[in-house]
Formats: C-alpha cells, sequence, structure tokens
C-alpha cells in the first residue's frame, strides 16, 4: 500500500487536505469517488512522508492557446462514440486512442489524445489521463470513464457518455435557435430602419425643399430623427450602447449579477418555461447516467451543477446535495427549491421508492426533451407573424413619412 497526500474543496470552497492509503493512483481515485470528494491533487508520499512531485512532463496540465479551436460537446460525444465502438470490438484502448489521434483535426484534440496514448503507455488510467485536460473534457466525462474503468464495463460507459452528450447538444441547439430567431430578425429590422433613416431620408428631404411642400408632423419627426442620428449624437448613443453592455457583462460576470439575470431570466413569459424545461430534461437524463454508471449520488450532484447554465438552478442542486449528505431524499430536497416542475420531482420520489430512480429519471428526460421540442415549434410560430408585422412596421413608417408629402406636392400641381 502506498500514502497520498490528497487535496480537494469544500462545498463552502475551503482547501482541504487528507492522507489515503491506496495501492496505485487510480486505486485512490475510485476509493475518494465513492466518498464523494473530487480531488484537486493526488500525491503520493516518499518512505519519511513527504509528498513527492510528480514529473512534470507526465502529470503538469499541458498548456493551450487563446487562439486555438475549441472542443464542442459534438467533438467529445464523436470521441466517447468512437472509443466505444473499438473498446467494444476487442481493440486495446490504446491502439484506439492511437487511431484516433491519426485521424484527429483539430489541434488541441490530437495533442489531448498523444498525450493520453503516452500516459496510457505508461500504465495510467484512461480517466486519470483525461484529467490532465481539462480545457478539453469536463467532469462529467471524466467521472463516467472512471466509473466505467472500475466496474468493467467501458464501452457501455463510453456509449452511454455519447449518447448523453448528444441529448445535451440537441437540447442547446433548439434552444440557442428558439432564443436566436427573434434577436436575429430584431437586429436585421433595426439595422434596416438605421440604413433607410439615416441615407434615404435625407434624400428625399432634398427633394421637398425643391418643391416646396408642405411636410406632416409624422415626416417632420422622422427628418428630425435623421438629422438627430447624422449628427454627433448617433457616436453618443453608440458609445453609451457599449458602455451599458461592457457594464452588464461585468455585472454579470458577479456571482450576485448571474443569479438576478438567471432569475429574471426564468420569470419571463413562454423563455422562462424552455428554459426550466430544458434545464429539467439536462438534469435528469445526466443524473440518469451517472447513476446507471456507478457514480455516487453526492458527486453526481456536484458534476450536474457544472453542466447548469443557469445559475439559480445551479444553486438548487448544489443546495440539494448538502441536505441529501443529511440524509433527505433527492426529491424532496429538490421539490423543496421549487425551481423545477412538480411532475418531475414526484416522478423522482416514485423511482427512489422503487429503487429504479435512474429508469425514472431517463423517462423524465424524455418527456420534458419532447416537451422542449414542443415548446420550440410553439414559439417559432408565434414568433414568425410578430416579427413580420414588426419588419412591417419599421420599413412601412419609412415609406409613410415619405410619401405623405407627395399629396400636398400633387395638390400644388393640379
Amino acid at each position: 500500500m502506498t500514502s497520498f497526500v490528497v487535496t480537494y474543496t469544500t462545498r463552502a470552497g475551503r482547501r482541504r487536505q487528507i492522507s489515503l492509503e491506496a495501492e496505485s493512483p487510480s486505486q485512490a481515485r475510485r476509493t475518494l469517488r465513492k466518498r464523494g470528494i473530487l480531488p484537486n491533487t493526488l500525491v503520493r508520499k516518499d518512505l519519511n512522508g513527504a509528498p513527492v512531485a510528480s514529473p512534470p512532463s507526465r502529470f503538469a496540465l499541458p498548456k493551450t492557446s487563446l487562439l486555438e479551436e475549441r472542443v464542442t460537446v459534438k467533438d467529445k460525444a464523436l470521441f466517447a462514440s468512437k472509443l466505444s465502438a473499438l473498446v467494444d470490438a476487442g481493440v486495446p484502448i490504446l491502439r484506439g486512442l492511437e487511431l484516433m489521434r491519426t485521424q484527429q483535426r483539430k489541434p488541441l484534440m490530437k495533442r489531448a489524445l498523444t498525450g493520453m496514448t503516452r500516459d496510457v503507455n505508461q500504465g495510467d488510467s484512461l480517466g486519470n489521463s483525461m484529467r490532465r485536460w481539462p480545457k478539453v473534457f469536463d467532469n462529467l466525462s471524466i467521472a463516467m470513464v472512471e466509473a466505467g474503468e472500475a466496474g468493467g464495463v467501458l464501452d457501455e460507459t463510453l456509449a452511454r457518455l455519447a449518447k448523453l452528450l448528444e441529448e445535451n447538444y440537441k437540447l442547446q441547439n433548439q434552444v440557442k435557435s428558439a432564443m436566436g430567431y427573434p434577436v436575429t430578425v430584431l437586429a436585421i429590422a433595426i439595422l434596416v430602419f438605421l440604413g433607410m433613416t439615416i441615407f434615404l431620408i435625407p434624400t428625399f428631404s432634398t427633394i421637398f425643399d425643391q418643391l416646396g411642400a408642405e411636410l406632416p408632423l409624422f415626416t417632420r419627426m422622422m427628418l428630425g430623427l435623421s438629422q438627430l442620428l447624422r449628427s454627433s449624437f448617433s457616436i453618443l448613443l453608440v458609445g453609451s450602447i457599449m458602455i451599458g453592455v461592457y457594464l452588464f457583462s461585468r455585472f454579470y460576470a458577479t456571482p450576485a449579477g448571474r443569479r438576478q439575470v438567471d432569475g429574471v431570466l426564468l420569470k419571463i413569459p413562454l423563455f422562462g418555461d424552455l428554459l426550466q424545461k430544458t434545464s429539467t430534461a439536462q438534469f435528469c437524463r445526466t443524473m440518469s447516467s451517472l447513476s446507471r454508471a456507478g457514480v455516487p449520488i453526492l458527486m453526481s450532484l456536484e458534476i450536474v451543477r457544472e453542466t447548469t447554465s443557469n445559475s439559480v438552478i445551479g444553486d438548487a442542486i448544489i443546495n440539494s446535495r448538502n441536505e441529501v449528505s443529511e440524509g433527505l431524499p433527492l426529491s424532496t430536497a429538490l421539490a423543496m427549491k421549487n425551481v423545477f416542475p412538480e411532475m418531475a420531482t414526484s416522478m423522482l420520489s416514485i423511482g427512489e421508492e422503487t429503487g429504479e430512480m435512474d429508469a425514472m429519471l431517463s423517462k423524465v428526460a424524455d418527456f420534458y426533451e419532447d416537451e422542449v421540442t414542443t415548446t420550440v415549434k410553439a414559439l417559432t410560430s408565434l414568433l414568425e407573424p410578430v416579427m413580420i408585422v414588426l419588419v412591417g412596421i419599421i420599413v412601412g413608417s419609412i415609406l409613410l413619412a415619405m410619401y405623405l408629402p407627395m399629396f400636398s406636392v400633387f395638390e400644388k400641381i393640379r
């Protein structure tokens, strides 16, 4: 048995250090995982009890460039799917990593596979080698791989991980398409309005002055707006908008600011309901996969919290983790937070009572994924006519301001 020094961060954000006896680093990590501890560092002790520094060439976290193309959820899903197929076909993990490395195009992912191949060849576990590439693999992927290695079902766990990542990728795209459509159309409408107001209206203004036409009130208002936008006021306006966006981004970057903004987003009609259903589906799918892989529930909740984009829901999950550690059922702890639909927590409670929590969570995830798809279609069908009317009003107001003076010109000609 070898002694190890383990440092980790508690739920309160404090760093702690403990000693652990294990035969290998992989076994030490499995023991910590069963305790619900996610280690920051794991260092072997020498005969005198002093920590032994690990060789930097093997254990130091690799450096990555900010300009490199980042690894997406789709890339990680493809990695898990390919490796699962290779392992299931009887190909050794080392050979599988080498094959995937030669086919990889992204520099960051290729360097990660190169380092993982070297580490596995030196006797390290796949999960432990993945931990050295935090810019490539998240804690969800690492935990499931380590659980698969510990249970001897790596191929099944990788296949389950690939499906989970694909489902999460699909959900994210659905939400982005639902929220991106009105933003894109509105941005185009504003650009059209500004372009016509700044460049088109002044041309007609010169013609009206030459004809001596009496301008209606609405036309005079649009001409005034055009002059205002063509003056130095436009620079002040653009600068104010940029400062406002910068201040909002800084405010959202703070924990308190993000909680306030995310809380408001959950209360927005239609969109808030969509965000809640998406978070529920993602939470249930991830918890089901982690539970089926054998990851302890406390560690699963910590991982799920990291994958949640909404901080209000994330805080509810991590607070539920504290209550579960004190013996409260997960369904009861989540129901008290009132961030998930009642049906989801009720079905989770049934799953806990029957001992089929992972299967029940999977069914809940299927239901809410269908709900997200239905909600996205409903939002799109509702927003399409609204956006068309909005663009029509913007363009129509410009044309109306230009053509109203024509009637007085025609009367003068008569």
